[in-house]
């Protein structure tokens, strides 16, 4: 049986849909959290932002809010950076980060610590972080007084917390509520109400990868792995994972202008009947429209605009999205807001920007002023 066809333009009109790009948009924090699979939130203030314009009624701060009332959970995953999920999720994506267990690869454990210093450390903080929430200095200390090896200071005092994502990955540490300007780290189980700790790979990945495709797809495994840990997994166990989907008719082949890859079987008359593509949208830095497929799909941006959207020192710059591509980028100013347009990408309606960007005034509360250059 031939694959199904669609174009790309019906791809990216119902991803657009289904990332809440169209308004009225979502009606729970929980719900855009977890339809993304995750926000990324290494900057507190662009998580904030990717939540909020995607909700029905503008505001500031809903992700805190809901962070507070221990719907979400903050936690080192997808890729080794700091996401918000949701608590009914969390242990599915960390179990298929763990599977890959990259912190015993040679090369990690080199630059790194070591294997055995890693299972150290996490027997520790499992028992250390029960019903505990503490400092990064106070967990620490407590690791080296456990485990009397005062080499682990240096090791768990960075603070990009490298040691540290391996015992996230394994269920044994999330962020906890910051003291003031420091964070602080419980365990998991403390943190969501009854916690069961991680499934099993194999049964994660029956919840995690279609979650990914009804957000993000039709994509490949390679572009799932990307998203996932940088294509770290193990690839037996990946093509397992798709092959027993597809097997059990979860998942299914697609053609989008002749190259193949992967939609939830639910979604592909949707797809194939996707109407025009929702108007503008200014959305934040690092938001999951662009890390979802990975700033190299060439289909959202082009190529030789990458280096202006994934920039030095891991920054991924805001970006206007028109025809379901980026086309450009945004950032505040004191007075309000300039847009950067890329010439090929056509014509940007002008109304459009300037709803967009009252919106993102209402959120960020800044200026409503609006500057648009074209490169």
């Amino acid at each position: 049986m031939s694959a199904v066809k669609v174009s790309l333009e019906q791809v990216l009109a119902w991803r657009m849909r289904r990332q809440f790009l169209e308004r009225p948009g979502a009606d729970s924090v929980a719900a855009v959290v977890g339809r993304l699979c995750g926000v990324q939130a290494q900057v507190a203030s662009a998580a904030e932002q990717a939540v909020a314009v995607r909700l029905s009624t503008a505001g500031e701060g809903p992700s805190g809010e809901a962070l507070r009332r221990r719907e979400l959970i903050k936690v080192w995953a997808m890729r080794g950076t700091l996401h918000l999920l949701t608590v009914d999720d969390a242990a599915s994506y960390l179990s298929l980060l763990a599977a890959a267990r990259t912190w015993e690869k040679g090369s990690w454990q080199k630059t790194f610590a070591t294997a055995a210093q890693v299972s150290a450390i996490g027997d520790a903080a499992r028992e250390i972080l029960h019903d505990r929430v503490l400092t990064r200095e106070e967990l620490t200390a407590e690791i080296v007084k456990q485990t009397r090896d005062e080499s682990l200071t240096e090791l768990l005092g960075s603070g990009w917390g490298t040691v540290l994502k391996p015992l996230a990955w394994q269920g044994y540490l999330c962020n906890g509520p910051n003291d003031g300007s420091r964070v602080t780290f419980t365990s998991p189980g403390s943190w969501i109400d009854g916690w069961t700790g991680l499934p099993a790979p194999d049964e994660a990945a029956q919840r995690v990868i279609p979650a990914y495709l009804g957000a993000f797809g039709p994509a490949t495994m390679e572009s799932f792995d990307q998203w996932l840990i940088r294509g770290a997994s193990k690839k037996a166990s990946l093509r397992k994972w798709f092959t027993d989907l597809s097997r059990s008719g979860v998942l299914t082949e697609i053609s989008v202008d002749g190259q193949t890859a992967y939609a939830r079987t639910a979604d592909v008359d949707d797809i194939a009947t996707a109407g025009p593509i929702p108007p503008v949208r200014l959305l934040p830095a690092f938001d999951q429209f662009v890390l979802g497929p990975g700033t190299r799909d060439e289909t959202v941006i082009a190529p030789e605009r990458r280096p202006l959207i994934s920039r030095t020192g891991g920054w991924i710059s805001p970006v206007v999205v028109a025809g379901g591509r980026v086309a450009g980028t945004w950032e505040s100013t004191d007075n309000g807001i300039t847009v950067t347009l890329f010439a090929e990408a056509g014509p940007v309606p002008g109304d459009e920007l300037a709803t967009e960007a009252g919106h993102v005034a209402r959120i960020t509360g800044g200026g409503t002023d609006l500057t648009v250059v074209t490169i």
